[in-house]
């Protein structure tokens, strides 16, 4: 069973988190405007940790509005792997583009997106960022996290949205970057009339070794970008998606499975607080729970399975949620896609992200779990490259 801080902490997780999607119901059957297009990307009662470029414990942050006309930015984690030549540790690195012919470091590039059932959470987050640091430094990558639009500001398929116009930032980045090495004191403008590259990800970026890895709500993002991403083919081009990580996918549908029925009041998100969640997402002329963001063995989803990248599964023992992400995966490895699933015993949903408030060994222990596994395919020969 859960630890004794698990169980009282997931007490008071639940009453903010009911009170909270309560409030929003409310708000949204007595608001009559049309869906707010800008949205929002946190709550107020989100604890926010600052971004810090300087790379005091070992990864630097840094925040960027990636589109002017909606709330959608990001929170990119940099390791000082990256840097080959040492920096002050009072130094705030702003990034480089490295002389020619002079050999770094170029790291692959993870998409990280956060869960809070698509209402709540924000990749600024304590607990976000305390993940996404951790991942950044075990795995030895960019850590670029989404701070997506949420619901019901922002109904279905906004956030979806988000996440794919994220991947194609990150095709035109690597694009401009190429164009910025030809010519460095060219000033390219991206599509959204940002100012120039993305300096951190030109030096240091590898997007063809792009990871995606989603958290809860986040891995529903992160399922559906890999299914863009496989439709898309060479238009993403050089971003290839190599692998994907759903951590507790907020999966669901309308015939119960066996952890559905046991788990019912299980831990932190309960069934009839996902079911409200869902209901806050999906416009209400498109609610089901077999809707094809919600279950992912909805028939007729596309591209067939066959083609999907990769996709390691975490799941939590006391997670009402797990056997439908179980049953995914099973259905991934009947087509021979890798797609391991690590299950942790006396775990609540989202035991790895919470970690900076319940202190679980088994998050450590995920989170190198995951690295190993993502390893494999972002593991390259020819990890260093001249311009």
């Amino acid at each position: 069973m859960p630890n004794l801080i698990v169980k009282l902490y997931s007490v008071f997780f639940k009453y903010q988190q009911k009170h909270l999607l309560q409030t929003l119901s409310l708000s949204s059957l007595t608001d009559q405007k049309p869906t707010n297009s800008f949205g929002v990307s946190s709550r107020p009662h989100e604890s926010i940790a600052a971004s810090n470029p300087s790379f005091t414990d070992g990864v630097a942050t840094k925040d960027i509005h990636v589109d002017p006309i909606s709330s959608l930015s990001l929170r990119i984690f940099l390791p000082d792997t990256a840097i080959t030549s040492p920096l002050p540790s009072t130094h705030d690195y702003g990034g480089y583009l490295p002389p020619p012919g002079k050999f770094h470091r170029k790291l692959p590039v993870m998409l990280q997106f956060h869960g809070g059932g698509f209402v709540s959470g924000s990749n600024e987050s304590v607990g976000n960022d305390a993940f996404c640091r951790r991942i950044a430094k075990l795995c030895d990558v960019i850590v670029v996290a989404v701070g997506y639009r949420l619901a019901p500001e922002t109904k279905y398929p906004g956030a979806f949205e988000d996440g794919f116009k994220v991947l194609k930032w990150l095709a035109k980045q690597a694009n401009l970057a190429a164009c910025g090495r030809l010519d460095s004191q060219s000033h390219i403008f991206d599509s959204f009339g940002a100012s120039m590259v993305e300096p951190w990800l030109a030096a240091h970026g590898d997007p063809s070794r792009c990871v995606l890895l989603g958290v809860s709500s986040g891995a529903n993002i992160a399922d559906y970008l890999a299914r863009r991403a496989v439709e898309a083919g060479k238009l993403l081009d050089p971003v290839k998606v190599v692998a994907q990580v759903l951590m507790f996918p907020f999966f669901i549908g309308s015939t119960p499975t066996h952890s559905e029925v046991k788990l019912a009041n299980s831990y932190f998100y309960d069934k009839a607080m996902c079911k409200l969640a869902w209901k806050l997402f999906l416009p209400k002329e498109q609610f089901s729970l077999d809707h094809p963001a919600a279950n992912p063995l909805t028939a007729g989803r596309q591209p067939p399975l066959k083609y999907m990248p990769p996709t390691l599964t975490i799941v939590a023992e006391h997670d009402f949620m797990r056997d439908r992400a179980i049953s995914y995966s099973e259905e991934l490895r009947k087509v021979n896609v890798d797609a391991p699933v690590l299950d942790y015993k006396d775990t609540v949903h989202e035991f790895a992200t919470l970690d900076v408030l319940l202190h679980t060994p088994q998050a450590r222990v995920c989170a190198e779990d995951v690295t190993i596994w993502v390893k494999k395919y972002i593991s390259l020969k020819g990890h260093e490259f001249s311009y």
